[in-house]
């Protein structure tokens, strides 16, 4: 099996449409993974070994129409510059580089505006800080009053840009979250706050699980669901 130096490959459709998928090896997975990488636009195949690539390429090949579809689903990426629109805190947010001084500055909408005084072409990377921050002080909020609720201390979270998980709990405790929550509404980012929390307790997906996890957040589902429907629209918008 050819596998370039980035791990992809392309992978023919019959109607003659090609899916780029990148092969993962992950020594934890037990078993053969398929995704998407909805940032990138590309088919994940994860192994749990080297020996498994052939394998691992056969089964994103059975389903290859179903890949070729989800990937033509998703959204036309976003490509932040001045005077555009971006979800913040669940609706929306116009980003300019005009104002006064050089601190951000939030104005209340509809819509809201952001300003972060400052060069227009470099407008991206100033958002992707200010969305970082304010995803910080929201989630490190949140998490401390679930585990405020659930008896734990409170922990320390990280922000990432992951792209298969919105938040992550390490079998140290260690608390990480997508900085990308900071556009969904308000309580989707509560949801996965609490959905993590609950994993400090419970490193599993098990009825005890949810049952923390409805302790925290009694209207869960729809949270979930809103993510698993717009997902793919935070993962469109590029900042940076």
């Amino acid at each position: 099996m050819n596998v370039d130096p980035n791990n992809t490959i392309m992978l023919p459709v019959s109607d003659g449409r090609i899916v780029p998928l990148r092969i993962e090896i992950n020594k934890r997975a037990r078993r053969l993974i398929l995704r998407l990488d909805e940032k990138r636009a590309e088919a994940v195949a994860v192994a749990p070994s080297a020996r498994h690539i052939k394998e691992a390429v056969a089964f994103a090949q059975a389903r290859i129409s179903w890949l070729a579809d989800a990937l033509a689903r998703l959204p036309e990426p976003v490509h932040v510059k001045d005077g555009s629109e971006i979800p913040l805190r669940g609706s929306a947010c116009q980003i300019t580089s005009s104002g006064p001084g050089r601190k951000p500055v939030l104005e209340a909408g509809p819509p809201a505006r952001l300003r972060l005084p400052g060069d227009p072409d470099t407008i991206g990377r100033r958002a992707l800080r200010y969305f970082k921050t304010a995803a910080r002080h929201d989630l490190e909020r949140c998490v401390s009053t679930h585990c405020d609720r659930l008896g734990l201390q409170a922990h320390k979270v990280s922000i990432k840009d992951t792209r298969s998980r919105w938040g992550s709990c390490s079998s140290a405790g260690k608390l990480s979250f997508s900085w990308r929550l900071i556009m969904a509404p308000e309580d989707v980012l509560d949801y996965v706050a609490a959905h993590e929390s609950a994993h400090l307790i419970e490193m599993n997906h098990s009825p005890a699980f949810w049952s923390i996890v409805e302790t925290c957040r009694p209207d869960w589902r729809p949270a979930r669901d809103w993510l698993r429907r717009h997902g793919a629209s935070l993962h469109a918008v590029q900042l940076g």
